[in-house]
């Protein structure tokens, strides 16, 4: 749409390199609040690095307690449009092959955690208001970039911000796929506990997952037992095909089940380590509640043994994951995270999957309700148009699983950063993004906000 700003976010290259070398080297996972700092002194720290930054592109800057920041181009008293983002990210986990925190560069690839959720992305959008900003190009709406700081646990980040200031009504969230996602599933997640039953196979340990929006890769227990048990542990690994290891230990038999990671919001193709592990308890002879749960969950992702499998056609079928699964002084605590269709009755839902599971008391951790809007609008329209000029390619609105800030917009739809045709390993070992596609997210976005919010004699 401009030459010049398209120009001016090629000279960026260098400058987006090293700006997120120093972002992803901050590890910035929710941790114990401190004074000043909600989630945690590391989060804090990225906040600060990302104000600092942004300040000296000469752009004004607020922020909210530690809570989350907002960055503004063009006049505060204008409409604006929102670009919301988050600088907070979920734990390495296990199986790099570098260091998650290291920023490693190879070729046009950066290597981290946060890489493409979401720090990229967030740096993206940031330099393509710097280029609207440099090209001189007058705004009939401002724009202004909000960063949180709690996207990946609960969301007080946003509640905080819109508590304190005004949040625009319309915007987009870089922090998915495109071409565009106008509609993001409901979210409910259940927080289960119940008693281990002194029937059957003993589990003596087992403590897997730390967000229930991951799918683990991997779940290890110690059961009472011998070599019997391990050697059916290798037959049934034979018998699946699927990777199990046993070995005998002075507690009894250790067992490793490896899975395929991934985002609890998109579990096909991938295999979840706690479910993996349920179908072997049950079949080493595990009883009460850990059966239950291999019976109701097991290694499905659609809820369909818990009797709330559903879909309609905007937003497609329910997914279902459980991401955590302890056991702690006779208790066995798991989560599942469902994403609903638009259509579905989240309280009804809950009560189903809670007949499924007797024996189990249940909280609720959280939901969100479903988010939509329509295709035809002057954003989605805009965001399109902008994606189709910039690569050439067809485009159309789809729906998600997941969950973005999108959600706390009246119109507010997620756009980008990663493309189609690339491997989704956000939450997973390996994150990584391309450079120079990420500079390609980064003329699409300013493009978007041109076309959002450039005056007509521009």
């Amino acid at each position: 749409m401009n030459a010049k700003v398209n120009a001016l976010i090629d000279s960026y290259q260098e400058e987006f390199v090293r700006l997120l070398t120093r972002w992803i080297r901050v590890p910035s996972v929710k941790s114990e609040e401190e004074d000043g700092a909600p989630f945690g002194r590391e989060v804090r720290r990225m906040l600060d690095m990302a104000m600092v930054d942004a300040e000296t592109m000469g752009f004004m800057t607020h922020v909210y307690d530690g809570y989350a920041c907002d960055i503004t181009l063009g006049d505060e008293a204008q409409e604006m449009v929102a670009v919301l983002a988050h600088l907070d990210v979920v734990p390495a986990g296990d199986g790099w092959a570098v260091d998650p925190f290291a920023a490693v560069r190879d070729g046009d690839r950066i290597y981290g955690r946060g890489t493409s959720d979401d720090k990229g992305p967030a740096l993206a959008a940031l330099l393509a208001m710097k280029a609207i900003k440099e090209a001189g190009i007058p705004l009939k709406r401002s724009i202004r970039m909000i960063l949180g700081c709690d996207e990946e646990s609960g969301w007080e980040d946003m509640a905080y911000y819109c508590d304190h200031a005004k949040m625009p009504e319309i915007g987009f969230s870089p922090d998915a796929s495109f071409p565009c996602i106008n509609t993001e599933k409901g979210m409910l997640h259940l927080l289960l506990h119940a008693p281990v039953s002194p029937e059957g196979l003993q589990v003596l340990s087992l403590h897997t997952g730390e967000r229930m929006n991951v799918i683990p890769g991997e779940s290890i227990a110690v059961v009472a037992g011998g070599q019997e048990i391990a050697d059916t542990v290798a037959a049934f690994a034979q018998e699946t095909g699927w990777d199990y290891r046993a070995e005998v230990v002075p507690e009894g038999v250790r067992i490793t089940a490896t899975g395929i990671p991934g985002h609890s919001a998109y579990p096909e193709g991938r295999r979840n380590a706690i479910g993996m592990m349920l179908v072997l308890l049950r079949r080493l002879g595990a009883q009460g509640a850990w059966r239950t749960l291999a019976d109701s969950y097991g290694m499905e992702h659609d809820g369909a043994s818990l009797g709330i499998a559903c879909e309609d056609a905007v937003s497609g079928p329910l997914t279902c994951n459980m991401g955590i699964l302890h056991l702690d002084a006779g208790i066995i605590t798991c989560t599942l995270d469902c994403r609903c269709p638009i259509t579905a009755d989240l309280e009804g839902l809950k009560a189903t999957a809670l007949s499924h599971l007797p024996g189990f008391t249940a909280e609720l951790a959280e939901t969100k309700a479903p988010h939509h809007v329509p295709e035809d609008s002057e954003l989605v329209s805009c965001l399109l148009a902008a994606y189709r000029e910039e690569t050439g390619r067809e485009a159309h609105a789809e729906a998600t699983g997941g969950g973005t800030y999108a959600k706390v917009l009246r119109h507010g739809v997620a756009f980008g950063a990663s493309f189609p045709e690339d491997e989704d390993l956000a939450h997973q070992a390996g994150e990584y993004l391309s450079i120079s596609k990420m500079l390609l997210a980064a003329k699409v976005y300013a493009n978007a906000l041109l076309r959002l919010c450039a005056a007509e004699e521009a």
